[in-house]
């Protein structure tokens, strides 16, 4: 049960994938380079391990509970929270003028996986402030940044994001929530919000809910949504806080994982209205939660990676030390570990495999918005935002996908035993559910990979990924190993399927044919993206093999197999879409 950060494989994503040197020549990370890295990676996995990885069980037999209005968080939550604010790990890659450490993005993924990793339920509490203070930095009036960012970026106040009610959940056209003007400029909200994490708890003093709700007499739909700052304590000119504010927790959900995350139902404006205060323009609101949300879709990803990494460590713990079966090879003539078995060790590569490859995925898009927000650059700073918009639905909607697959197998990997809660193989399986549900569902991420980042400007950034592919497929040839021969092969296949869908998707005129192949599109470029990395982490391994052998051998034995195993599976992936989109509408609603 216990857990060991993978910093290697992190330190060698930041250095040979993302470019770190290269990230710490621009303006702001000038202190940021792979020593940085390597200090602030291994105190990460020292406090994780130590602190936070421990609770993993406990929050998942002792969940948050809920009573008159206030949640108890699951024991021991508190404490590592008040450890882990006072680490500064909150503010790693926020801005340094408001408390933070500005670190890049790419370093602190790797972070965030960890603490992931360690505990699922106890990092979303930093996640949803992450989302929060970007869009106050985005947004934010002067006076709100004052009032509210330093406190979260502290980690001393946490932050929500409310979007959803009981008749509204992804269509936010229906939100019913209204917000009216008072005469000093604030606003009072009324409404119900569900699925609010971290909504209600105890491990900070204070709650900063941003709330999506229509000022009174605003247009119908989306573009009369407005977003707000609702703190749970009104703050006093002098920054102390004050009385309650009209906001409560009338419940929280009974869930099938991530237990001891309290996933609340907020009241707004019981009595005389919540006091809210207007984050930018009004209505503009959504335009301003995209922010948050994109923040969190990006960090929901690393959480399906951290997820699959905690269910592969679990497996080959439990198949090296579970006997039954002899070797089919006659190595051994008495019964061994299952780990020597061909098809466990199938299940065991392929949950390495898709791991590796989409934390290096990640990797690279953090890298990416790291150069779109740093680099002196203008075209520089566009390209990069235009790259790392594409991958975010790919990190959200592959990389949790994914993490079903990984933390099945690895019940698989355990057989019965998986199946038996106090292995806790069960639980990674339970918790990852979820990652392909919130911050927008995988259709709805394959809809935004479809609409915005594809259909928009007509394949262009899509194809000027594939041309970078490309030039990967030359370097493997080049190098002219083996191993590196057969990845190009496979790598040149699976872009060429890739170019071939985005020409179907841009020139095909029913919308129906488009959107049927839009969640297998996501995993074709998902799959793509994270095998490109992988066929440049081969390249980098066998160049630096003798820098730590074991390792880079183990890199390019798992490179491989996703070239042959995943990678592979691309091309059918293809076909389904560009010919099977009639069948997918075919049969009539009524015999469904």
């Amino acid at each position: 049960m216990s857990y060991v950060a993978p910093v290697k494989d992190m330190l060698f994503n930041l250095k040979h994938l993302a470019n770190l040197e290269q990230i710490a020549s621009l303006p702001g990370f000038e202190d940021a380079g792979l020593d940085t890295a390597r200090v602030v990676l291994e105190e990460a996995a020292k406090f994780n391990e130590e602190i936070v990885a421990p609770l993993n069980r406990e929050g998942d037999r002792n969940p948050s509970s809920w009573h008159d209005g206030h949640v108890s968080t699951t024991p021991g939550f508190a404490e590592a929270y008040r450890q882990y604010i006072e680490g500064g790990w909150q503010g790693l890659q926020h801005p340094v003028q408001s408390g933070g450490q500005g670190l890049p993005k790419a370093i602190a993924a790797a972070c965030v996986e960890m603490l992931n990793s360690a505990n699922l339920s106890f990092a979303l509490c930093p996640l949803l402030t992450d989302g929060a203070i970007e869009a106050l930095l985005t947004a934010g009036s002067d006076a709100l940044k004052q009032t509210y960012l330093d406190k979260l970026v502290s980690g001393a106040w946490t932050g929500t994001m409310n979007l959803t009610e009981p008749q509204a959940g992804s269509d936010l056209s229906l939100v019913r929530s209204r917000a009216e003007p008072q005469p000093d400029g604030s606003y009072r909200v009324f409404g119900t919000k569900i699925f609010i994490t971290y909504g209600e708890h105890d491990l900070a003093e204070n709650i900063v809910h941003l709330v999506l709700a229509r000022v009174t007499g605003a247009p119908e739909g989306i573009k009369g949504i407005s977003l707000f700052v609702v703190p749970k304590f009104l703050v006093n000119p002098d920054a102390s806080l004050g009385q309650r504010n009209d906001v409560h927790c009338v419940s929280i959900e009974h869930k099938l994982g991530i237990k001891a995350s309290p996933t609340a139902v907020l009241q707004y404006g019981d009595q005389q209205g919540a006091v809210a205060y207007l984050v930018g323009q009004e209505n503009r609101g959504l335009e301003y939660m995209f922010i948050m949300m994109n923040a969190a879709r990006f960090a929901v990803g690393v959480q399906g990676i951290a997820v699959a990494e905690r269910a592969y460590q679990q497996a080959v713990r439990y198949a090296r030390d579970r006997v039954q079966g002899r070797p089919v090879d006659g190595s051994l003539k008495t019964s061994a570990p299952i780990i020597h078995h061909p098809d466990v060790r199938r299940m065991l590569m392929t949950m390495r495999a898709n791991t590796e490859g989409c934390r290096a995925m990640a990797c690279v898009a953090a890298a990416a918005h790291d150069a779109a927000h740093h680099h002196p650059d203008p075209e520089a700073r566009q390209q990069n935002q235009a790259f790392y918009e594409f991958l975010v639905p790919l990190v959200k909607g592959y990389s949790t996908e994914m993490s079903l697959e990984a933390t099945s197998l690895g019940v698989q990997v355990h057989g019965g035993m998986g199946f038996i809660e106090e292995t806790g193989a069960a639980q990674h399986y339970r918790d990852a559910k979820i990652l392909t549900i919130y911050e927008g569902t995988t259709a709805i991420q394959a809809n935004d990979l479809v609409g915005r980042k594809t259909l928009r400007d007509g394949g262009l950034t899509a194809k000027a990924i594939a041309l970078q592919v490309e030039k990967t497929e030359a370097d493997l040839i080049k190098q002219a190993s083996p191993d590196a021969m057969v990845v190009a092969k496979r790598l040149a296949a699976a872009r060429k399927a890739f170019v071939q869908v985005v020409e179907f998707l841009c020139n095909q005129k029913d919308p129906n044919a488009v959107y049927a192949g839009s969640v297998p599109y996501l995993m074709l470029a998902g799959n793509l993206i994270a095998g490109w990395q992988m066929a440049r982490s081969l390249l980098a391994a066998q160049i630096h093999l003798a820098d730590d052998q074991e390792f880079m051998q183990a890199k390019i034995a798992t490179s491989r197999f996703y070239a042959d195993h995943i990678l592979s599976q691309i091309p059918a992936t293809r076909d389904a879409i560009i010919e099977g989109a009639d069948s997918v509408t075919m049969m009539a609603v009524d015999s469904l």
